[in-house]
């Protein structure tokens, strides 16, 4: 068994990979496993082993056609979580999102498609859907994006849809809640926090923080990826969810706790544009067909993570200048 992850050194994409090399997933103990990751600010060969004799790492581009030609034949899966995922970087530069999101993944497709590769999972968002007032989604809920990332992954997700209708490639979507773990980039929000938290430093928090999202542990998102590979139908749906809806306000609070920081450290500031007031997906498909539900307790998962930040302050802060090198130009 081949697998290639794309994406495969950034957040979920590497606990899958881990957890992929670690024996984690049955029947896949002895899958020998392909990284192909750009290695941007957010791809950290940190995250992987690198010396474990299953794997092969390959710095590359999803929008790299004569690069994927050479690369996929012979793989017998494709975990695509490459992509440009942090919603305030859409608003600086839509186009970037654009490029890798929706052009790289019709790339990717096509690449499959050409390579015969017999099955592929695209891993996208809940916030294809937009924003929620009540209830949930489900998976035939329209798409209403209202950011330029949600955008381009909504563009994907359509993408994927049409390789599967016309050109009958095995291929399944995974629509995922707010993740959370050990190995996240300190741009998002719960290791933004955490980290400046643990540093006293003071933390931005849009608007009045009432905005709702529903958080899932990564390896609870790695795992139910991993169950819609082996057991998802070709051109569905899933949704994954945490069944954890908070507000930022909330998980604030939490993250002042448990890093011990003084509240008056937090920082009311202007709110996002289009900012999303709530997301919220019903997950009753995977859950019902694929026998898929969450293991790790928000509580508990949230702890361990802080306490993850807590002793590993170098992957952080070299993860930190990385992006300030990116930002410079003087990224090698």
């Amino acid at each position: 068994m081949r697998v290639l992850v794309t994406g495969g050194a950034g957040f979920v994409g590497s606990h899958y990979v881990r957890t992929l090399l670690a024996g984690g997933y049955p029947g896949y103990e002895s899958a020998e496993v392909t990284v192909l990751d750009k290695l941007s600010y957010a791809g950290n060969a940190e995250n992987i082993p690198l010396s474990h004799p299953r794997l092969r790492l390959v710095r590359g581009d999803i929008c790299d056609a004569a690069l994927l030609r050479e690369v996929l034949p012979g793989h017998d899966a494709v975990v695509h979580f490459a992509a440009e995922s942090h919603v305030d970087r859409s608003l600086d530069d839509p186009g970037v999102f654009t490029r890798t999101n929706v052009l790289g993944t019709q790339t990717l497709l096509d690449a499959c498609l050409r390579a015969a590769v017999p099955r592929m999972v695209h891993i996208s968002t809940d916030e294809v859907y937009g924003s929620i007032t009540e209830g949930s989604w489900t998976e035939r809920s329209p798409l209403e994006p209202n950011s330029p990332y949600a955008a381009s992954k909504a563009a994907s997700d359509l993408a994927v849809r049409a390789y599967w209708r016309t050109f009958g490639l095995n291929v399944s979507i995974t629509r995922s809640s707010n993740t959370y773990g050990p190995h996240q980039h300190p741009e998002k929000l719960i290791p933004h926090f955490t980290t400046r938290l643990l540093d006293g430093e003071p933390v931005p928090l849009y608007g009045t923080g009432r905005n709702v999202r529903d958080w899932v542990h990564v390896d609870d998102h790695a795992r139910a990826v991993q169950t819609v590979l082996t057991g998802g139908a070709a051109g569905e749906v899933y949704h994954v969810g945490g069944g954890n809806e908070l507000t930022n306000l909330a998980i604030t609070d939490r993250l002042l706790a448990l890093c011990g920081a003084d509240p008056a450290l937090v920082r009311h500031v202007a709110d996002r544009k289009g900012h999303d007031q709530r997301y919220s997906l019903d997950c009753t498909k995977i859950r019902d067909e694929l026998g898929f539900t969450p293991r790790v307790g928000f509580d508990d998962g949230l702890a361990a993570t802080v306490d993850w930040y807590r002793h590993h302050r170098g992957w952080w802060q070299r993860a930190q200048q990385r992006t300030r090198d990116e930002q410079e130009g003087t990224s090698a």
